[in-house]
């Protein structure tokens, strides 16, 4: 038995009306999901406004009400509670509901424009290795120890996190692992949990159909760090020019890394090839089955959390050698007529560069390179041009089709990407709107030793337009088809 009172802990009340003595069954935030004795929170959404679905939630039998507007009409019987900021208050409701679980787990929060999910579920996997019961909270999945869930959100809503928590804590889970978005974080999703530590990997070019300004995306991500305890750590990366940024505020224990400047844990590339990496991480080698400068940066980020966290610096050399490529991240096959496929979630200009600049520096340029590459509907459109001029400046030859055209025209996201080709590269460039045709005919084209990157959508296994999610695996398909050809 829940008494509502118990759970308004923290949350910043302005007006009271009704009883708080009463007992609660569940909190939502969508209308349509309210039963009987149910707390609905009217959040303000991009989309729509929750306090419009005030009556429909009494109807179905919700009793408290937390709104940020006290609606016209005051039900008998129901008690409204009035807040400041009801994305804050569902926050700290979802907290207080489950028990503050991030209480009982140490939890780690991995921020950014590119390499949470690889630092988040990397780091998952290396204490896993260490014997660790642990848990994660990614794009690709949500990890309650042993057992996998289905992830819809980088990071998820403030009663989705903390129920997974708190399945965590019933499960025994001593670490969790959480990527942090500036989705999240703008909307108060991660307020009122208790972090052990931050992550900063990199800022670049992304969302700024949600932030208006590149500066609001950087000031939100910082924020993150602004509200980090004192009994946490802040490990950032100070080669991106926003690396110290993210610390300045902070009561955190900070603390740096870096490939090209002096820091707390640095790194040095050795080697760099298709088959792996050797690094040199502070004054010890280490080969790791993962490639390229970003990886690099992405696997020192991992060594400095895992020993802030405590495990020794030599058995964490130990898992990082052991570490596997997380789904859709750089995800390699070559076939049987050696054509090797590459399948990338590269969805921002940065992370694109980063990986075509990863193939050049490891290809001898006797064999082509053929980038596959789109951009998603309903996001932002700046970077579509952008996108089309890194993939046409550093590949042989280029073909801009459809990612998630969502509710888009995918020709007019294809010409927007247009835009971005320059003149000299026109002739190498080609549009092809269906996603498994762009594909097939890259592996046409290609020919014993050459590259095809396959960019943008990684992991998903769907594609989504007009609503509607079909099934499409980039790595299956390509697998296929180099398959057939080989026949």
């Amino acid at each position: 038995m829940i008494i509502l009172k118990d759970i308004l802990y923290k949350v910043a009340i302005e007006t009271v009306k009704g009883s708080t003595e009463i007992c609660i069954n569940k909190i939502e935030f969508d209308s349509r999901k309210v039963e009987e004795n149910d707390v609905f929170v009217a959040i303000r959404g991009t989309i729509s406004n929750g306090h419009d679905f005030i009556e429909p939630a009494i109807s179905l039998g919700a009793i408290v009400i937390i709104c940020d507007t006290l609606p016209e009409i005051i039900v008998t019987g129901v008690t409204y509670i009035q807040v400041k900021d009801t994305n804050t208050a569902l926050a700290l409701l979802a907290s207080n509901f489950y028990g503050n679980p991030s209480q009982n787990l140490k939890l780690v929060g991995i921020t950014g424009t590119n390499g949470k999910t690889t630092i988040a579920s990397l780091l998952y996997q290396l204490f896993k290795k260490a014997g660790f019961k642990v848990g994660l909270i990614s794009t690709v999945k949500i990890m309650v120890d042993e057992v996998e869930y289905k992830a819809t959100h980088t990071t998820p809503d403030s009663l989705t996190i903390n129920y997974y928590l708190a399945a965590m804590n019933y499960a025994g889970v001593e670490y969790c692992f959480m990527e942090v978005s500036s989705h999240g974080i703008h909307q108060k999703r991660t307020e009122g949990l208790q972090f052990a530590g931050g992550i900063f990997s990199n800022l670049s070019h992304d969302h700024l159909d949600y932030h208006p300004t590149f500066a609001e995306y950087r000031d939100v991500k910082k924020s993150f760090f602004d509200h980090l305890p004192k009994s946490a750590f802040a490990l950032t990366n100070i080669d991106d020019k926003n690396g110290l940024v993210m610390l300045q505020n902070t009561y955190a224990r900070k603390l740096t890394y870096a490939l090209k400047s002096y820091a707390d844990y640095k790194a040095q590339i050795l080697e760099n090839q298709l088959s792996g990496l050797l690094l040199k991480i502070n004054e010890s080698e280490v080969w790791v089955r993962l490639i390229g400068t970003f990886n690099a940066y992405n696997l020192l980020a991992i060594y400095g959390a895992a020993v802030e966290l405590g495990l020794d610096k030599l058995e964490v050399l130990r898992f990082l050698s052991e570490l596997e490529s997380v789904s859709g991240r750089f995800q390699f096959i070559v076939s049987d007529a050696k054509i090797t496929a590459i399948v990338d979630y590269a969805h921002t200009p940065d992370a694109l560069e980063n990986v075509l600049k990863t193939i050049n520096d490891i290809r001898t340029n006797n064999e082509q390179l053929i980038t596959v590459v789109g951009c998603g509907g309903d996001r932002d459109k700046t970077k579509r041009p952008i996108m089309a001029h890194i993939a046409t400046n550093m590949s042989n030859k280029v073909i801009i089709t459809s990612d998630n055209p969502r509710s888009e025209d995918p020709i007019d996201i294809i010409a927007d990407m247009e835009k971005g080709v320059e003149l000299q590269n026109q002739r190498k460039t080609l549009s092809i709107v269906d996603r498994k045709q762009a594909i097939k005919t890259a592996c046409q084209l290609a020919g014993p030793n050459d590259i095809i990157l396959i960019a943008g959508k990684g992991h998903e296994t769907y594609q989504e337009i007009n609503g509607v999610r079909h099934d499409f695996d980039d790595m299956k398909i390509v697998k296929e088809l180099l398959e057939q050809q080989n026949k």
